[in-house]
């Protein structure tokens, strides 16, 4: 055993590169004693997963909702609709790498350097996030309203997240405690989803959304029906969104305590060595530089933007397109229980067989029932399996992304091991591509339903706003997925490479 361990040691110092070892040193064994004061419990794993509820929570009802709140519930139009949402995930894109800096800038403080972003984000956050879900009485200045609680909201929410990924690097040197902790973590974020959309789903789906019969009356006959039934059942449903909002955001305060009290930030040992934080445009260029991220965020960039569209608009199309108004939050239920319930599968799957391979099963899974969803006819049994279905993948593309980038920060740190504080411009910019191309794509979408003839309010929907939703939803993202799968042909970095590179780090560290 011991002639094994010193093998190992030998050959990671070959993928050292040149000068981190002094004259007259050798790499040095990991003791057991080390490898143990890292390891983490159950509760820090707990504590540190539970972090993830607060993005997940906001993000899900915001996702699956906001669309539809603006268009049917606010009454904005579908130009209006657009801009806001396109602005408001453009921006939250904008933020990631702005406070990904901010970070990078930060002291160490007693909490650590990230802990102080989440902890003073949060009072902030929650209040513009309510405030996203009311209604104000004026009509001239609505669309204003909305976009800047909506912008205000997801500057905040990014100040917790991006600290909180950036974390995964420094809750331990163990790269299988890390990945242990981030499968922990994907299930509470599924959890986390499935929360969001029964809180969301189930409150607001009590109060029944007004709408008018014939989708193709004048705007007058459109006031004129039902005009006093129509307001109060209206102000039910508003009131009905802000109790979902107010019950969503004390859940964000109280895991936000959770991960405060239970997570402990660490430094790598040898970061303590180093002199001074790389400046950030130097790190943001070398971290840009680095082919295995490119690679990895462009694959996910246009998986991610897949399941983005299906989430974007699954309301409307289940609405309109499906018929089913009254079902499509236990939709939602069926596909994020199912992710949840397949989080640790796909674990023990990327654990046994590797991650690439978990990408290439796990995401084109979804592939053949988003074609079945195209091509059958509306009925809701098959709708319910389907929905179980697409959940198995769901839980693949929530896992594989947070699993790979710290693989890919470890391969960073070997080819650069001067360099430290570079994890929140890894994390951030990732994100960042993700969130902005989401947001194209959702102010497209919106956009192209307002070109379709979109009626706001209408009970049925014309026939061209109808296919347009199943295109958004089937195979706009298959054609996403495809050309993301592709993509990650180019990805280096395979199991092997990973041993490699897990070997040369304890030499380092």
């Amino acid at each position: 055993m011991a002639k094994g361990e010193g093998a190992e040691s030998g050959s990671a110092a070959g993928l050292l590169p040149t000068g981190i070892l002094q004259a007259g040193e050798r790499p040095v064994q990991v003791k057991k004693e080390s490898k143990k004061k890292n390891q983490l419990s159950i509760c820090n794993k707990l504590c540190y997963a539970v972090g993830g509820t607060p993005y997940q929570v906001t993000g899900c009802a915001l996702g699956f909702f906001l669309q539809i709140y603006l268009l049917d519930v606010a009454q904005v139009d579908p130009f209006s609709a657009s801009i806001i949402l396109f602005v408001g995930r453009a921006w939250d894109a904008i933020t990631d790498p702005l406070v990904g800096f901010c970070i990078s800038k930060s002291p160490w403080t007693r909490l650590g350097r990230l802990m102080p972003w989440i902890i003073f984000s949060t009072p902030l956050a929650i209040i513009a996030y309510f405030l996203i879900w009311f209604v104000p009485d004026f009509q001239q200045g609505q669309t204003l309203w909305y976009l800047l609680f909506y912008c205000l909201f997801e500057t905040l929410v990014t100040c917790f997240h991006v600290p909180y990924s950036a974390l995964t690097m420094f809750i331990s040197t163990e790269q299988s405690e890390r990945d242990s902790a981030t499968a922990y973590r994907m299930t509470v974020e599924v959890l986390g989803t499935v929360l969001g959309t029964a809180i969301q789903g189930q409150i607001v789906g009590q109060a029944h959304t007004p709408c008018v019969q014939d989708a193709n009356a004048s705007t007058v006959a459109l006031e004129g029906v039902n005009r006093t039934q129509s307001a109060t059942s209206l102000r039910e449903t508003q009131n009905a969104y802000l109790l979902a909002a107010g019950v969503i955001a004390s859940i964000y305060v109280i895991c936000a305590v959770i991960l405060t009290l239970g997570v402990r930030e660490q430094r790598e040992p040898y970061e303590t060595q180093q002199a001074k934080p790389m400046p950030f445009f130097r790190g943001l260029r070398l971290v840009m530089s680095h082919g295995p991220y490119i690679k990895l965020i462009a694959g996910f960039l246009f998986t991610s933007l897949a399941f983005m569209l299906v989430e974007g608009n699954f309301a409307l199309f289940c609405t309109y397109t499906l018929g089913f108004r009254n079902e499509f939050q236990n939709l939602l239920l069926a596909i994020m229980f199912s992710a949840t319930v397949t989080i640790p599968i796909w674990q023990w799957f990327l654990t046994r067989f590797g991650k690439k391979m978990a990408v290439y099963i796990g995401i084109s899974s979804a592939v053949p029932f988003l074609i079945l969803v195209a091509l059958m006819e509306s009925n809701l049994i098959v709708t319910y399996v389907v929905a179980v279905a697409a959940g198995i993948s769901v839980a693949a593309a929530f896992l594989l992304p947070w699993s790979m980038l710290p693989d890919v920060i470890d391969d960073f740190h070997l080819k650069q091991p001067h360099i430290h504080g570079t994890e929140p411009i890894f994390f951030s910019f990732y994100v960042f591509f993700t969130k902005f191309a989401s947001g194209v794509s959702l102010g497209i979408s919106t956009l192209s339903l307002d070109f379709t003839g979109y009626q706001t309010r209408g009970c049925s929907q014309p026939a061209r706003v109808k296919f347009t939703l199943k295109m958004l939803v089937t195979m706009a993202p298959i054609v996403l997925i495809l050309v993301g799968l592709l993509l990650f042909k180019l990805y280096p970095i395979d199991e092997e490479k990973r041993r490699q590179n897990k070997k040369a780090l304890q030499a380092l560290r």
